[in-house]
């Protein structure tokens, strides 16, 4: 990893050595905005969320960085995508999104990692992400914006998918799902080594 790539740590620290990017404050100010944009107190944001006003607060001033679970509840109560909480400015050009400068966000103690396949700036009904399972690793997802829909492929390995109180569904590679994400679901690796997939994310309105 570059100095320019960044991770969120299962205790909500960043981890992977020095950053160039400043997480923190870049979550800050898109969480400040989005929610005084929707008219929302701390006190109102921490009820929908089920985040505390008190850590709520540490992430507005810069102070803690957030757990992916941690973000996904709070994108869900402003009803917008994770990728909003961590978007940058960048311009309107083609874009080269090396694998060295990617933001890979970690979870589990870096069982589970997603890398972001596409730019943060512009609207967008549609999100990229690989994905990589940890040999036996189970992950936990919360639910999506309602209406919010994933499909995931498996690129090696074999991946038992399960999405609200359906069936478990094992998926090997080159096998693909698709399914409404706005329940609870999670993605089991039944194997003894690493698990790639490749998900899209896909939203009812355009966001950007």
């Amino acid at each position: 990893m570059t100095d320019a790539s960044f991770r969120l740590g299962p205790d909500g620290d960043a981890d992977g050595g020095p950053l160039s990017i400043d997480l923190p404050a870049i979550v800050a100010k898109n969480l400040r905005r989005l929610r005084v944009k929707q008219g929302h107190s701390l006190e109102r944001l921490a009820k929908q969320s089920g985040v505390s006003r008190a850590m709520l607060g540490q992430i507005e001033t810069g102070k803690s960085t957030p757990t992916i679970s941690l973000l996904w509840k709070v994108a869900t109560a402003l009803g917008v995508p994770f990728a909003r909480l961590i978007a940058t400015d960048s311009a309107h050009h083609p874009q080269v999104l090396r694998r060295s400068d990617a933001k890979l966000l970690s979870s589990s103690q870096g069982q589970f990692t997603s890398r972001a396949l596409f730019p943060f700036d512009g609207e967008r009904q549609v999100e990229f992400y690989e994905l990589r399972l940890a040999p036996l690793h189970r992950e936990h997802a919360e639910p999506h914006a309602t209406g919010t829909r994933e499909n995931l492929v498996v690129a090696k390995g074999a991946v038992e998918i399960i999405i609200g109180t359906e069936r478990p569904v094992v998926l090997t590679e080159g096998d693909a799902i698709l399914f409404d994400a706005d329940v609870p679901h999670s993605y089991r690796n039944l194997g003894t080594e690493d698990a790639l997939l490749f998900l899209v994310m896909t939203y009812v309105e355009a966001v950007g």
